[in-house]
Formats: structure tokens, sequence, C-alpha cells
């Protein structure tokens, strides 16, 4: 079996000695070529050539790679996701561990392909969340304090910057935005799968019905308050209560979502900033990727 490892050795936990470690690890289930990340987008370019010469891809990076990667394959071959970033969403929510190592282990030696779902936005994919407003300013805020060779700030940098986001809005987030037909919203959450993120060890249930097998899931709160916050934490960290609450607009397994601003806002897939938009179209793409999952 021909496969190639794609690492971006700028990732938060690569190191050439975890490479060298997960190399090995995958070896087991065939000869590995190793491919390093030299630039942005660059990812994207190695496996639209690698998804035509081999029959499979393992990438070893953060989510941002990933995502890269996904929107370059030019054919459905099964990927292999190895956790090398800060948070690394996408192989844990697959149920793969954080440790490299492990998860190259389980990958070479007990994976199977399996079929998820992919989201797409204005014609970019992604794999796990998509954002409209609130989450992609912080996206864009942390990403504004730089990276320290090629890594970017940490879980303290993002509570630092949405504190700073909450008290500049003081706490009030009115409705800034149109889901055509279905209602007015001061921002937009889109998930593919659950969890939405995580901080540390634990998991963010955003939209805890979305499954990666599914559509896509919206949660937007139709306005915000400082005194509903404590509400909406709970929500997220419990996984429940979403759905019944009258501040929230929440839109399970939809194939198709369309989002106006009132002002063009950032906007945010798996964690990368896309810029401002005026207008936000979001497709599932149903059964498009093959990953490998534990066994």
């Amino acid at each position: 079996m021909e496969q190639v490892l794609v690492v971006n050795p700028h990732a938060s936990r690569v190191s050439p000695e975890l490479t060298l470690a997960v190399e090995r690890e995958l070896a087991a289930s065939g000869a590995v070529e190793t491919l390093l990340t030299e630039r942005p987008t660059h990812a994207a370019e190695l496996a639209a050539e690698a998804s035509r010469n081999y029959d499979r891809i393992f990438v070893y990076s953060g989510d941002g790679t990933y995502n890269e990667v996904v929107n370059g394959l030019e054919r459905d071959i099964p990927l292999g996701f190895v956790p090398g970033g800060g948070t690394s969403v996408l192989p844990r929510a697959l149920g793969l561990p954080r440790d490299p190592i492990e998860s190259a282990r389980l990958l070479a030696r007990g994976a199977t392909p399996t079929r998820i779902s992919l989201g797409r936005v204005n014609g970019r994919r992604f794999t796990f969340s998509a954002g409209l407003g609130l989450d992609a300013e912080l996206v864009r805020r942390v990403e504004a304090l730089g990276r320290e060779s090629g890594r970017r700030a940490g879980d303290v940098a993002f509570a630092r910057a949405l504190l700073g986001i909450l008290a500049e809005h003081r706490g009030r987030f009115d409705p800034a935005m149109e889901v055509v037909g279905v209602g007015r919203v001061a921002f937009a959450l889109v998930a593919n799968g659950d969890p939405y993120s995580y901080v540390g060890r634990v998991p963010l249930r955003v939209a805890p019905r979305a499954r990666f097998e599914l559509g896509l899931d919206l949660v937007a709160p139709r306005s915000l308050r400082a005194r509903v916050l404590p509400q909406v934490a709970w929500w997220v960290l419990a996984g429940r209560g979403h759905e019944r609450s009258r501040h929230l607009l929440y839109v399970h397994d939809a194939d198709e979502l369309r989002i106006v601003c009132d002002a063009p806002l950032p906007l945010q897939v798996d964690g990368e900033d896309l810029g401002d938009v005026g207008e936000a179209h979001f497709e599932a793409e149903r059964g498009a990727l093959q990953v490998l999952t534990p066994g």
C-alpha cells in the first residue's frame, strides 16, 4: 500500500523526534513517504499531488493543515489525522487520543475507513466548525498576536481575547445578520460534528446534536446579554439545554444555510480566518470524506 505522511513542522505539538516516532508507527501498515509543509497553502498542494499518487494520506499537524489537505484533495482516498496542534479538534472528535504516537499506532494497526460529511461555506470546505461573527473575531484576534516559531498562541490567549471582546461589547450582542427563511441572530456557529472545540481536555459542546454522518447544525443567539452568559457557558459545557432556550436559534441536520450580514463580519472555518464577508452560503457535503478511525 502506497502511503504518504504530510507534516506541518511548525505545529504546536510537532517535533523532529515525534515525527520519526509517528513514521515508525505508521510503517506498520506499509512504507510511508514523509512530506513537510513549507508555507501557507502548501499542504493543499501536497494533498492534491498525493491524492493522485498514493493510496492513503496521513496528516500530522493541527486543524488548519487538516483543513488545507481536505480542500486540496483531487481524489477520494482515506485520510488519517494525527494530533499535532495545540487543540487538534478533528482527530479527537473522531475518537483518537491526544498523544500523536498512540494515535499513529491506532491508525496503522486497527483503523477502518468510514465516511463523514463535510461542510462548505462560500466554496471553502471545513471539517468540524465554521463561525460568522463572534468566534471568527476571536480567531482573528488571537492570530493577530503572532506565532512563535510558527505556533499559534494557546488557550490562555483565547480566553483573554474572549474576555476583551465581551468587555468591549459590555456583554451585549444585538441582531447583526439574517438566517434566510429562519430569523435574525447576533452571530452564527455552524457545526459539522460534536464537540465544536476543546479547552484543554474539556469539550465545548456548542451543537450537541451535530454528527459527522449528518448535515450541518446551526446555533445562533437571537441576541445576547451579560445576564445570560453564565447559562450559555453551562449549556456549552454540559451539552444540553440549547434547543429549549428562547434566546437561541438551533437548526439541526441542515443541507443548506444562507446568512446575510447587516455589514461585513469575520468568517472562520476550522479555526482559520477567511476575512470579512457580507453573505455566507453554507452547504453540507454528505459522505464526502473517507477517514480512518480506531477499530
